[in-house]
This record gives structure tokens, C-alpha cells and sequence, in this order.
């Protein structure tokens, strides 16, 4: 999904502008990172103490704070989908991360059932959410 989600960022769908590296450094304006996922992570262990040997599909800037993200596309329980699942929510719990932190989700882990899944998404403890409301999120920081 990673690259679809960055198509459809790049259609400014946020309501942010999408600036490459050097632009994103230059202001310190609400802007959204324009890059691949290696070109994201590394600006995020660059700037944000990310460690993780991953890269990220979401780096933005909101009222002078970071946000990283991950985003998938989760279309069954268990298996490879269950996988992509966890590697969203390791990133949620990485206290050193000096930026907020998203798990943007969309697909089944949101059919109402007793799975891991959906108690991750309506327990609140982490920032998990659809690319539905992802624009209202980020405003509201």
C-alpha cells in the first residue's frame, strides 16, 4: 500500500503541501516529506532518533512537530496480514522517537470481533486510524 498511499498523498488529499527534502528543511511550515520509504526512514533517524532498519510511508510536519507513519492495507486476519499488522503497531510503541507516531490502517481491523486487531484499533492507547480521517487528525494537532 505504500506506494499507492503516496500517490494518493501527492494528490494533496491532506491539504498540505508535498516538498522535497531540501524544501521540507527550509520552512517550518505544515508540509508533508516527498520521498520513497528508505528516503523517509532516513530522514527520520536523521532528524528523529528512528531506529528501526525500515522505511516509513509518512513524515510530515504539523505545528512544528514530526509525524511518521505507516500505512497498509489489511484485507484478512491472520497470516502475512497479521505480519503487517504488528510491524504497523512496532512502530507505535517506539518511545525514542522524537515525533508523533500513526498507524494509518484500513480493511478488516475494523470488522467488530474479539481479534487482536480490532482491540488494538478501539482500545486507544495507540494512534491507529483510517486514511479516512487522517487529514482531521493531523489538522487537530
Amino acid at each position: 500500500m505504500g506506494q499507492l498511499f503516496r500517490k494518493w498523498l501527492e494528490k494533496k488529499t491532506l491539504g498540505l503541501p508535498i516538498l522535497d527534502s531540501d524544501s521540507f528543511l527550509e520552512t517550518e511550515d505544515d508540509a508533508i516529506l516527498r520521498g520513497g520509504d528508505r528516503e523517509l526512514g532516513d530522514f527520520a533517524r536523521e532528524h528523529m532518533n528512528y531506529v528501526r532498519d525500515k522505511g516509513l510511508d509518512l513524515v510530515a510536519r504539523i505545528g512544528g512537530r514530526y509525524v511518521i507513519g505507516e500505512a497498509k492495507f489489511l484485507t484478512d486476519f491472520g497470516g502475512h496480514q497479521k505480519s503487517q499488522f504488528n510491524d504497523a503497531l512496532a512502530l507505535l510503541k517506539r518511545d525514542e522517537v522524537d515525533a508523533v507516531k500513526v498507524a494509518i490502517l484500513d480493511g478488516v481491523l475494523y470488522v467488530r470481533n474479539n481479534s487482536a486487531m480490532f482491540n488494538a484499533v478501539t482500545g486507544g492507547r495507540y494512534n491507529i486510524m483510517s486514511s479516512l480521517v487522517l487529514r482531521e487528525y493531523l489538522h487537530s494537532l
